[in-house]
């Protein structure tokens, strides 16, 4: 009787033991990913300014360069992704539409703010940055913002945890010891008690005289920054925000938007050479420069090797082409010249519409993930950031808006080819109005409503030109964009009338969009960075960056002391 209940009592027993030995290994698996912080992947994005698609060895191997032997690596690696595109031709549009994954004419950024703007990113848009917050990520940027800097506009309103950079493009303020430029704006104002003024320079294309302040959270920690060191301050803080995630074992995103390769440029000068000297070739500035900032990018690569190699994705790409009125001092657009503008005058990179002012370089970074030595020719846009990072953190974007980017998830991890099937690319300071969206792409195939109005390195600019019926370039057949369809084919008709249909649609469809929102453009002086009103261009002595995280918001803006 009692070796029955023995018997009996035996499966009971083992089912415990068997349950207890589950629940044991599942504790023990979680308490594992929490500590390895293998839960969710880290992100980098690295966003260079002005950069040209053939600034990239790996695009032009034939080219036979060494100007970017660790983004080459990168490339050989990761995945190359031949054509990506910037969402705007120029820089505040670009940034925002990166961000919110949404077009200007929805987000409100269609052209670039000011120094003295009063406002930006309008505060009904949500970033990506502060969906991932809200996640649990912990959130930094590095560099140049642009998209608003008093109040609730700069990035530490925006969903960043840690801000060091430059509010705007690093041309618009005076520093001590003037990068190269074209033209070559002077140093800042002697020091000395003056009332705070600002005004445009004597030199076009020097914008102020308010020293380019370095901002640290929501405060000047140096002005005028020093350009010539600002690629170190900016290597340290990044390895500094990597380290530190990972100690504390929570996801991160660190968004660095380099000052490279926007004018005016600060190389490194040989280690022999006093601080005033100009390298002996002033056309190897742009190369030198180039190199500076694959160093820069090889460190980031390096420090996130060193700290989370097999769950960090690393995305290399640009904000838009070269700034090709600054001449030597500018990039290289490759195979993409744009001739039919270019014959006629004006320029076809930075501003335009055409293919060397927004097919950036990129490359994407994931060892174990992204297969390696890999390369992608599915039409992308840096829009499709915002719903790709969201998805592979699993966070599920707002559903009370409308958006533009796709989730490229299987480009990057699978291969798939499947891109955007139409792309429109937004006027951005050339011809037309800012933000309308008069040039579209379909598979191999552009279309141009607009054309004109941007400058050359010459100077022309080509007088602005409408076209109705649009000019349709095969991209394949013809890189170059210098000879489009005859407008009489059955191959024209069929792509113009498709073109027209779905732009037609997407019109419509952000004209009923209720998400839409509207940027405030307005200016006042006094909204300008300033550590310190009562001196010459606002100049403070540095204190330097201190590399804590924001505890409690606050922002010096207008009004404030």
């Amino acid at each position: 009787m009692m070796f029955r209940s023995k018997m009996a009592f035996t499966p009971f027993l083992l089912t415990g033991m068997l349950l207890c030995g589950l629940l044991f290994h599942m504790m023990s698996q979680h308490g594992a990913r929490v500590e390895n912080g293998n839960q969710r992947p880290n992100f980098i994005i690295i966003l260079a300014d002005d950069i040209g698609w053939g600034d990239l060895d790996a695009n032009q191997p034939g080219e036979k360069t060494n100007n970017t032997p660790y983004l080459n690596l990168m490339a050989e690696q990761g995945l190359k992704l031949t054509d990506f595109h910037s969402p705007a031709s120029t820089c505040s549009p670009s940034r925002a539409a990166i961000l919110t994954g949404r077009y200007g004419l929805r987000n409100g950024v269609t052209h670039n703010f000011a120094v003295g703007s009063v406002a930006g990113l309008p505060v009904s848009e949500v970033t990506l940055p502060q969906l991932l917050q809200e996640a649990g990520y912990y959130t930094a940027m590095i560099g140049k913002w642009h998209l608003g800097h008093n109040g609730p506009y700069g990035p530490t309103s925006r969903g960043f945890d840690y801000y060091l950079g430059i509010p705007y493009s690093n041309d618009m303020g005076c520093t001590d010891i003037p990068g190269y430029n074209l033209p070559q704006c002077l140093p800042c104002d002697t020091p000395g008690p003056q009332v705070f003024r600002l005004k445009r320079s004597a030199h076009e294309g020097c914008y102020s005289k308010v020293g380019l302040p370095l901002i640290e959270n929501g405060s000047v920690v140096e002005q005028p920054l020093n350009l010539w060191t600002l690629t170190q301050q900016y290597k340290s803080a990044a390895t500094r925000i990597m380290h530190n995630a990972r100690e504390r074992g929570q996801p991160y995103l660190l968004y660095i938007a380099l000052a490279h390769m926007h004018v005016p440029l600060a190389p490194p000068l040989p280690p022999d050479a006093p601080a005033t000297a100009h390298h002996p070739n002033d056309r190897g500035v742009y190369s030198a420069s180039l190199r500076e900032m694959d160093s820069l990018v090889g460190a980031v690569k390096s420090a996130s090797d060193d700290t989370d190699k097999n769950n960090t994705l690393i995305w290399f790409t640009g904000d838009n082409g070269p700034w090709e009125q600054k001449c030597q001092y500018a990039g290289s657009v490759g195979p993409f010249m744009g001739k039919w503008q270019t014959s006629r005058g004006g320029g076809s990179a930075k501003r335009t519409t055409w293919e060397g002012g927004h097919r950036v370089p990129t490359v994407a970074y994931w060892p174990g993930r992204i297969p390696a030595n890999t390369t992608n020719s599915a039409l992308l846009s840096g829009m499709d950031i915002f719903p790709t990072l969201l998805s592979l953190a699993g966070v599920t974007p707002p559903s009370d808006r409308r958006y533009d980017g796709i989730d490229a998830t299987n480009v990057l991890l699978h291969g798939e080819q499947t891109g955007h099937e139409f792309l429109f690319h937004p006027n951005s300071g050339a011809a037309g109005q800012f933000g309308d969206l008069q040039t579209v792409r379909t598979g191999k195939y552009k279309a141009f409503y607009i054309t004109g109005a941007a400058e050359s390195c010459g100077g022309s600019t080509g007088r602005q030109r409408l076209h109705d019926p649009p000019l349709v370039f095969d991209l394949e057949r013809d890189e170059a964009e210098e000879t489009p369809l005859e407008v009489g084919t059955p191959e024209y008709q069929a792509v113009a009338e498709r073109i027209a249909r779905r732009r037609e649609e997407l019109l419509w469809d952000i004209a009923t969009d209720r998400s839409v929102s509207t940027a405030d453009y307005s200016t006042d002086a006094s909204a300008a960075p300033c550590c310190d009103p009562t001196q010459a261009v606002c100049r403070c002595q540095p204190r330097g960056p201190t590399g804590r995280e924001l505890t409690h918001r606050h922002t010096h803006t207008k009004g404030q002391k």
